[in-house]
């Protein structure tokens, strides 16, 4: 926390120098940010913006997946009165933009260049037609794998890179008395090992033509069904216990000894740093296995939505161009866990974990490895999810795993949802 106060006396400091803001608005703003690290990450954004002289307005609404905040926000766009910037991510930032709720931030985009410092793949998320009607605040990557070193060691294994290392290594673990992965089952975490093991299996060209583009050559095909062979080889390492837990109870796992391993996105890191582990001595972060190079993206964003207002739309445009500043970006990822979604920042302040994961998104941007998670809503619609998630679970609940059935009712619940 000592870094972060002084990262924030800074720009109030530089603030302060700067001439007082000639109009001063108010910004109100949705999220549900409301525990631990994330309360702190809004918490420095709310100073950021008084220190330009806005009032920032919370809209604070509790609830992991925002889907309490959703149906609040639905009643007060419709009613005419939006705040001026929501949390929405992915696809679902079109359709609002399709409804003609968003603002065009193009001015804010240009002024401060953010076609040069976001990756196009996620600049397109952003856009609608071509236009800016949100901002990225940071990029999570989701193909990690979690390990505690010390019970690789009593079962006299490395950490696998590979699938067939995976297996190798889970065999003995089982065999040394300890769990080999950790896992919660609950649908989302079902989905998040499913598209690791299918970035592996595919790699991200196909990954990226099955479940972004939808190309049903690509998912009614014998590669996918090797993806849901190799799954169903994967979960047989997770205990009989694992139905319904938390994912982050799956973490503590790990923490505690009783599970070698976890494929799990980097959110997971706050555990390991609550519980004041070190990463590198205490825990091990590395790629899910087969991925490696490659990049599975989740990104928060604010769709900013269209005011009457001329001083709150001010303020709103100082809020977008906030979130991408340097400042912002290095103390709202330290605090959440993530990483900036700009590419040109200084990462010698973030931990081992944080400073890997910027080198893969930097490199894996350029050579086409960077693609979108569909387990966390940013590579296809809310209702194509469902349905991956529907097939996804089925599966690893059946006694009776059939690659070649699931393959089939994948590429028929797809095609369903489009």
């Amino acid at each position: 926390m000592s870094s972060i106060k002084r990262t924030l006396s800074a720009f109030a400091l530089s603030a302060s120098l700067l001439p007082a803001a000639v109009q001063a608005g108010e910004v109100e703003v949705l999220h549900w940010w409301t525990a631990g690290g994330e309360a702190r990450a809004a918490a420095a954004l709310k100073d950021m913006m008084e220190a330009q002289g806005h009032t920032w307005k919370d809209f604070a609404v509790a609830g992991g997946g925002g889907e309490a905040a959703m149906t609040v926000l639905k009643t007060r766009a419709v009613s005419g009165n939006p705040p001026a910037a929501a949390q929405i991510k992915g696809l679902d930032i079109r359709e609002w933009a399709k409804l003609g709720f968003l603002t065009n931030l193009d001015d804010v985009a240009e002024a401060n260049h953010w076609d040069q410092l976001i990756p196009p793949v996620i600049a397109d998320v952003m856009k609608y037609e071509g236009h800016y009607v949100a901002v990225p605040i940071n990029v999570h990557r989701v193909n990690w794998i979690w390990a505690n070193p010390d019970v690789l060691k009593q079962a006299g294994v490395e950490l696998p890179r590979t699938l067939d290392e995976f297996y190798a290594a889970a065999d003995k673990l089982k065999a040394a008395g300890y769990i080999p992965l950790a896992h919660g089952g609950q649908p989302w975490q079902d989905a998040t090992v499913f598209e690791a093991v299918a970035l592996a299996v595919m790699g991200p060209e196909d990954y990226a033509r099955a479940f972004v583009e939808h190309d049903m050559a690509v998912i009614n095909s014998p590669l996918m069904e090797t993806v849901f062979a190799e799954f169903a080889k994967v979960m047989s390492y997770v205990d009989p216990n694992a139905a319904g837990r938390d994912w982050n109870s799956a973490t503590a796992m790990v923490i505690r000894g009783e599970a070698a391993m976890q494929i799990m996105g980097d959110w997971a890191k706050g555990e390991f740093t609550a519980a004041g582990l070190t990463p590198g001595k205490d825990y091990i972060c590395a790629p899910a296995p087969g991925t490696d190079g490659e990049f599975t993206f989740n990104v928060d964003s604010f769709a900013m939505f269209r005011l009457n207002d001329e001083d709150n739309s001010q303020a709103q445009k100082d809020l977008a161009r906030t979130i991408l500043e340097p400042e912002f970006q290095t103390v709202f990822n330290q605090a959440k866990g993530s990483i900036p979604v700009r590419t040109d920042m200084d990462m010698s302040g973030f931990d081992a974990c944080a400073q890997a994961s910027m080198e893969t998104f930097k490199r894996s941007a350029q050579d086409g490895g960077l693609v979108p998670s569909f387990a966390h809503g940013l590579a296809t619609t809310s209702y194509v999810q469902g349905q991956i998630f529907d097939v996804v679970t089925n599966f690893v609940n059946s006694d009776n795993k059939d690659p070649a059935r699931a393959t089939d009712q994948l590429a028929a619940a797809i095609q369903a949802a489009l």
